[in-house]
């Protein structure tokens, strides 16, 4: 089956790796619907959060006031000014506050929203800020307030009943990449700790194992040892790590993430039970049965019945 036809992690089915606490969704919208979200930073004020690639929408952030340490891939960048950052689906991406006085907006959004504007689809495929190295820009004041203008222009649109407000909010997007590069001010990162790479090295690893194209596909890892071996780890450190950073255990994560892979796949591909049972790794269709019911509280079967 093409692999356009089993999405990757939407907003609405995210759930994101928190530093503190247990996690939770990030989001609850109808982001499948719409394709595309706006937020206000001092109505919706960010919390800390560590979030896993292989999303599908991109995010464009424009903070005008607050502290806090944003990290894109492997860079870490310590915000205390007005910034303007760009970030990539394929971006491991993490926030930890540093103040609670934090102003702005962001957006995110699907590149289908933009079907049709393909000069704009192909600006953000090719816009070379979002790059990890080169994703936050620092702005002078007037900077800052060009780009706050066109956030506020897009925020009255899509709470409009304009018919063409679509056409209204991808210019103000083409403005906001004009403006960026205009400024062009690249603000300067640091490389991550040790302990941060791990956690990357981990949240990395356990998204490229779930990529299941077709029924003859198999994760090849399952374990938490597996997963420690890969990464070069001992079993225990590893654990303490994630637990410690997460606040959930190493098995639990794996656990999670096949429980997501799962569901995707009785949602969005017509692929058997026990084609779906051997891609995850099952031996036996009675085991992934028994794993499915005790996270859900409903069968396989079920659970696709009731998804469509």
């Amino acid at each position: 089956m093409n692999s356009s036809s089993i999405p990757l992690l939407d907003l609405n089915d995210f759930t994101p790796f928190f530093f503190e606490g247990s996690a939770i969704p990030l989001v609850q919208q109808d982001f499948l619907e719409r394709s595309f979200h706006i937020y206000n930073r001092k109505e919706n004020p960010p919390i800390d959060y560590m979030s896993p690639n292989r999303r599908k929408f991109y995010k464009i952030l424009h903070s005008t006031k607050g502290e806090a340490v944003l990290t894109i891939g492997l860079n870490e960048y310590v915000i205390n000014k007005p910034v303007l950052a760009f970030i990539h689906p394929d971006n491991i991406i993490s926030w930890k506050n540093k103040s609670s006085d934090h102003e702005g907006y962001f957006c995110l959004f699907h590149l289908d929203y933009l079907n049709n504007f393909s000069y704009l689809q192909y600006a953000f495929i090719n816009y070379p800020f979002f790059k990890a190295d080169k994703s936050v820009i620092a702005l002078n004041m007037e900077e800052s307030a060009k780009i706050e203008d066109c956030f506020r222009e897009i925020n009255n649109e899509y709470n409009s009943d304009h018919e063409d407000k679509k056409e209204a909010i991808g210019l103000q997007l083409q403005r906001i990449l004009f403006e960026g590069k205009r400024a062009g001010n690249h603000l300067v990162y640091q490389p991550v700790s040790d302990v941060y790479r791990h956690l990357h090295d981990f949240i990395n690893l356990l998204e490229t194992i779930f990529v299941i194209n077709s029924p003859a596909d198999k994760i090849r890892l399952k374990t938490a040892a597996e997963f420690a071996q890969e990464l070069y780890l001992h079993p225990n450190y590893l654990n303490a790590l994630i637990k410690q950073h997460t606040g959930k255990t190493l098995k639990t994560h794996i656990q999670d993430r096949l429980l997501y892979e799962a569901q995707a796949l009785l949602r969005y591909t017509s692929w058997n039970i026990q084609e779906i049972s051997n891609c995850l790794g099952f031996t036996e269709q009675a085991n992934f049965a028994l794993f499915f019911n005790r996270k859900t509280g409903v069968s396989p079967s079920k659970y696709r019945e009731q998804s469509h």
